[in-house]
């Protein structure tokens, strides 16, 4: 039996909040299953069809954190290859809209000084936007 290497990889194409409070910490969260069980990610999830990035975004974080966000600027798209797919991650700056947030989804959760984003086990996608918030300038 032989396998075809040039099928092309899966992608799937998500979003992600990098939720900032007013002091200028960041929102993280525990993954609480799967492959990746106990990392820490930015919250958010796929785009569904018909839907813009900001409003996946909005959709997402009610879903997971029953909250509302306010979009800002896209910070960067990152693409990654993980052993079973390629992911296409769209990163956009959000803040709160109001001070509501529970955990439906995730393990843990907590708010982190860009100083501070290194004491955590990040998903190796996120990493490319620690390293933009804690060393901007590189």
């Amino acid at each position: 039996m032989t396998t075809d290497t040039n099928i092309p990889m899966r992608t799937i194409e998500v979003v992600a909040a990098v939720i900032f409070d007013a002091e200028g910490r960041i929102f993280a969260t525990q993954r609480g299953y799967g492959e990746w069980k106990d990392w820490w990610e930015f919250p958010g999830g796929k785009i569904e069809a018909g839907e813009t990035p900001e409003e996946a975004l909005r959709r997402e974080i009610h879903e997971e954190l029953d909250a509302a966000i306010r979009v800002g600027e896209r910070l960067r798209t990152i693409d990654y290859d993980y052993p079973q797919f390629h992911l296409t991650m769209h990163c956009y700056r959000c803040a709160l809209a109001d001070p509501h947030m529970q955990l439906l989804e995730h393990e843990a959760a907590q708010w982190l000084a860009p100083q501070d984003l290194g004491s955590v086990r990040w998903l190796p996608a996120d990493e490319a936007i620690i390293r933009d918030l804690t060393h901007p300038s590189a």
